[in-house]
């Protein structure tokens, strides 16, 4: 039989964590959102970069404060090997399986697929440079090639072009490697979102509530 200690609640996610999770959410949704209008350079591609800038800052803060945080903030307190996070959700979906107070196994391995995923997503956006801001030729280059005639002018100008279209291909490749990042990203959040709704039915406690407010009642005691 399991007993808990009442109404009692204790502070689990400390205030940096709480701030960091949503404010990743808002900003993941925001880069989603606006993706399409940025590809096609409409007024929303500022929104996109700025958006992609700052969740991939929040990734690298999570990451320290994953080494150096409070307690069930460090990866140490919640990254396990996949047995134990597979069989923690075979579990969960068998309606009874251990309750965890921090990050459950499963809860720990999609907080570090998250955060790969995302931090992959905005270094592919910033490679594939999504404002179209590519290398330009320098100042004086048209100019001198206004200059040239005869064989070496055409010569010059269609390394150029090759090299231009070079440069275009590997861009659109990034480009989409960039766009199927973000769709798989975006599929372990709705994963995420169901595993905190059935983490919440089977253990009796609103987790998406608790971080808001940072608190959840202790660990359950076996008697």
């Amino acid at each position: 039989m399991t007993t808990t200690a009442g109404d009692k609640q204790i502070a689990v996610w400390d205030p940096l964590i709480r701030f960091g999770h949503w404010a990743l959410a808002a900003v993941f949704a925001i880069a989603y959102i606006t993706g399409e209008e940025a590809e096609d350079r409409g007024g929303f591609s500022d929104w996109h970069e700025w958006a992609g800038y700052i969740a991939g800052g929040i990734v690298a803060w999570r990451v320290l404060w994953g080494l150096i945080g409070t307690r069930h903030a460090r990866f140490s307190d919640f990254v396990t090997g996949p047995r134990t996070a597979i069989a923690y959700l075979l579990g969960l979906m068998g309606g009874h399986t251990k309750r965890y107070v921090g990050h459950s196994p499963a809860g720990g391995a999609m907080v570090v697929a998250l955060l790969v995923m995302i931090a992959a997503t905005v270094v592919t956006g910033i490679i594939a440079d999504p404002e179209g801001t590519a290398p330009k030729p320098r100042p004086g280059v048209t100019a001198t090639m206004q200059v040239q005639s005869g064989e070496a002018g055409k010569a010059a100008r269609s390394h150029e072009g090759r090299h231009g279209r070079h440069e275009g291909e590997h861009e659109t490749v990034i480009g989409e490697v960039h766009a199927v990042l973000a769709n798989l990203t975006l599929f372990l959040v709705i994963l995420h979102v169901l595993g905190v709704a059935l983490a919440s039915y089977v253990h009796r406690e609103n987790l998406a509530r608790a971080m808001v407010t940072g608190m959840k009642r202790p660990e359950d005691e076996e008697a």
